[in-house]
C-alpha cells in the first residue's frame, strides 16, 4: 500500500493533476487482450530494425572516443550538417547547420524546449483535436493554456469509409479560438492519429493567419518520410511564414529507431537560439553515438535507395493489411 505523502512534500500540480497517459492506457488493453499476439496500433513504434547500413554506423560509433563523450549542445556538428543538406532542396535558400537546427533527445524533448522556451504561464496555445497525446503535459509543463480546435470529419464519416484528407480545419472556429493570450499553434502533419496531409492550400491560410497575428508554428512533421500524397512544409510557404515558424523532425521515424531518442528542430536563428538554450537546461546534450549515426543514414539514405524503399515498404504493407482476412 502507497504512503501518503506529508503536505509539505506534496508533489507539484503539474505532475501530480495529470490523467494516465494514453500509452499506459493502450498496453494495458493490449495486454488484457484475449487474443494474443495483438498489433499494436495505438503506439508510434515499429516492428522491425533501422536499415543495416546505419546500424553498422551505430557500432561503429561506438568504437570512437569522442562518440562517447558529451556532444555539443546544440548537436553534433556532423548530423546538423547533414540534416541542413537533407532539407535545404525543401527550403527556398541554403539552411544554416549552426544557427537554423538544432538537435534534441528524441522530438517530444524538441517541443517541449520549444514551449518551455517561448511559453509563459497563461500564454494559450492552439491545438487541433485530435491530436497527440503528449502535447498536452508540454505545454501545461511551463503553464500554457491550451485551446482546442477541431478537425471536423465528413458528416457521412460513421456510414463509409473516407480518407484521411476530407477531415478539415474550420478556419471560422480556428479564428474566433484566437486572443492577445495566442502565442503558439501546433500543427501535425502528417497527422497522428488521423493521418491527415494537410494540404497546402489549408497551410497557407494557416500560416497567414499567424502572420497577421504573430503567432509562433510549431509544425510537428515527424511523419514526414511517410506520405502518399504531395506533402508541404509550411515553412516553405513564404518569407513570412517562414519567420514564425519551427519545424520538429524525427530520426526515430524516419529511420525505424524510435528508441534512440534522437530528433531536431529547424527554424530562424531568432526562434532556434531560444530552444537551444531551454533543451540545454533540460538535459544538456543528446546521445553521442547515435546523433553520428542518424548523420550517416541521411548522408547515405538517397544513394542506399532508402527514401523510396520506405514508401514502398509501407504501401506494400497497408495492401497486405487491406486484403487480410481479420
Amino acid at each position: 500500500m502507497a504512503a501518503e505523502l506529508p503536505a509539505k512534500l506534496k508533489p507539484a500540480a503539474r505532475v501530480a493533476g495529470q490523467r494516465q497517459d494514453v500509452w499506459s492506457i493502450i498496453n494495458e488493453a493490449a495486454a488484457a487482450s484475449p487474443k494474443q499476439p495483438i498489433v499494436n496500433m495505438g503506439q508510434g513504434f515499429f516492428g522491425y530494425n533501422p536499415p543495416p547500413f546505419i546500424i553498422n554506423a551505430a557500432k561503429g560509433a561506438l568504437d570512437r572516443v569522442d562518440c562517447n563523450q558529451y556532444s555539443p549542445t546544440k548537436g553534433r556538428p556532423r548530423l546538423k550538417k547533414a540534416i541542413a543538406d537533407a532539407y535545404t532542396p525543401f527550403w527556398s535558400h541554403k539552411l544554416d547547420p549552426d544557427t537554423e537546427v538544432t538537435i534534441t533527445t528524441g522530438a517530444n524533448e524538441g517541443m517541449l524546449s520549444a514551449f518551455m522556451a517561448f511559453i509563459e504561464p497563461g500564454d494559450e496555445v492552439i491545438i487541433f483535436e485530435p491530436f497527440f497525446d503528449q502535447y498536452i503535459s508540454n505545454i501545461e509543463m511551463p503553464g500554457g493554456k491550451i485551446v482546442y480546435v477541431p478537425l471536423s470529419p465528413p458528416k457521412d464519416g460513421a456510414t463509409r469509409t473516407c480518407s484521411s484528407a476530407e477531415w478539415t480545419v474550420d478556419f471560422e472556429k480556428l479564428e474566433k479560438a484566437i486572443t492577445p493570450k495566442t502565442k503558439m499553434i501546433v500543427i501535425n502533419t502528417p497527422h497522428n492519429p488521423v493521418g491527415k496531409v494537410f494540404s497546402k492550400e489549408e497551410l497557407q491560410r494557416i500560416g497567414d493567419i499567424c502572420v497577421k497575428n504573430e503567432i509562433i508554428i510549431l509544425s510537428d512533421e515527424v511523419y514526414d518520410r511517410l506520405y502518399y500524397v504531395p506533402f508541404t512544409r509550411i515553412a516553405t510557404l513564404s518569407p513570412e511564414i517562414e519567420r514564425l515558424t519551427l519545424t520538429v523532425g524525427s530520426a526515430g521515424k524516419n529511420f525505424y529507431a524510435t528508441g534512440w531518442r534522437v530528433g531536431w528542430l529547424m527554424g530562424p536563428p531568432h526562434l532556434i537560439k531560444y530552444v537551444s538554450a531551454a533543451h540545454t537546461r533540460i538535459c544538456y546534450s543528446s546521445v553521442s553515438p547515435l546523433q553520428e549515426a542518424c548523420a550517416v543514414g541521411f548522408e547515405q539514405a538517397e544513394q542506399e535507395g532508402f527514401w523510396d524503399e520506405t514508401v514502398r515498404d509501407m504501401r506494400g504493407k497497408m495492401a497486405r493489411a487491406d486484403t487480410s482476412s481479420w
